[in-house]
């Protein structure tokens, strides 16, 4: 890994290549030297490679035998004490500073091969998932955190803000990382006691990850569920032709929530995005339903734009 200067700090990358698969949401990861879940992750040297992009595509292929298409820049994570999963200890380490990237792909329909797997996102982040209402977990997270809130009123108010407690509190999907790093405040995840030597805490349903890869992976689905809204980019995960049942069934894996069908229909074909084929689908489990496809973009140049999510918790 290369070092920039005098200063000791070396620079990674990192991917978060996002699929759906039957119906999910996934991420694609191989493992730390410790066996950790990771994401792909690689070093940037500035005397070999031309472009913080070219390096990511290079290392996520010779990694897990993957290719990658569309790639955006999330992030640039440098907080002190963060290491590569790949580094080794001892006291010369250099600091990591990791550049984040967003990827996404239709292509999930088998494991990648070599050191790669695809992940459910919601093993990650099983408090993200409200599409059959209120996750199971929240049952053990809950206490938890009033825990460690006590009787502070900034902490309850974060708390019943971001994880929508009350019942006249509304569940912002988009949050992702705010939450991830209340949970990790609170000492509730597996990294927090890792990275200040406290004893574990109550086993969660919940999947760990190298460094920080979590905290980066709750950065990439809380970008992806924002742009939901407004850009087109469910359709960088679904096939080429699709049923607006498998369209909204996209929308959900990413956003975690329920919606309402007629609205989501109404909203789709009210923002213009996509054409009737003409073809029928008769592996539904049901009537045979017709296959659309994305129009992409506007003759006119201008951004198409997103979907709206109605039936939001």
């Amino acid at each position: 890994m290369a070092q920039g200067g005098d200063l000791g700090v070396r620079i990674g990358l990192s991917a978060v290549v996002i699929a759906l698969r039957d119906r999910q949401a996934v991420v694609l990861t191989t493992h730390a030297a410790d066996g950790a879940p990771a994401l792909p992750f690689g070093p940037f040297d500035p005397a070999r490679d031309r472009t913080f992009e070219l390096a990511l595509r290079a290392f996520v292929t010779a990694q897990t035998g993957f290719p990658l298409g569309f790639v955006e820049q999330l992030y640039t994570f440098g907080d002190l004490g963060r290491a590569s999963p790949r580094a080794t200890p001892g006291p010369d380490r250099a600091r990591e500073v990791s550049v984040g990237y967003l990827a996404l792909t239709r292509d999930a329909s088998a494991a990648p091969g070599l050191d790669a797997a695809w992940t459910p996102v919601f093993d990650i982040f099983p408090w993200e998932d409200w599409r059959d209402g209120r996750p199971a977990v929240m049952a053990t997270l809950e206490p938890g955190l009033r825990a460690w809130a006590e009787d502070d009123a900034r902490r309850l108010a974060r708390i019943e803000t971001l994880f929508a407690l009350s019942p006249e509190r509304r569940w912002n999907e988009e949050k992702v990382l705010e939450r991830y790093e209340l949970l990790y405040e609170a000492g509730l995840v597996a990294e927090s006691a890792r990275d200040h030597d406290r004893p574990p805490p109550p086993v969660l349903p919940d999947l760990a990850m190298a460094s920080d890869h979590r905290r980066i992976v709750a950065t990439a689905l809380g970008r992806l569920r924002s742009k939901l809204k407004y850009r087109p980019v469910l359709f960088d995960l679904t096939p080429e032709t699709f049923t607006l049942s498998a369209l909204q069934g996209a929308a959900e894996a990413v956003a975690g929530l329920s919606l309402h069908k007629q609205n989501f229909r109404r909203g789709v074909e009210r923002a213009g995005l996509v054409q009737a084929t003409g073809v029928f689908a008769s592996d539904t489990g049901g009537r045979p339903a017709e296959l659309f496809r994305f129009l992409g973009a506007h003759p006119s140049g201008a951004a198409a734009p997103g979907l709206t999510l109605p039936g939001q918790r």
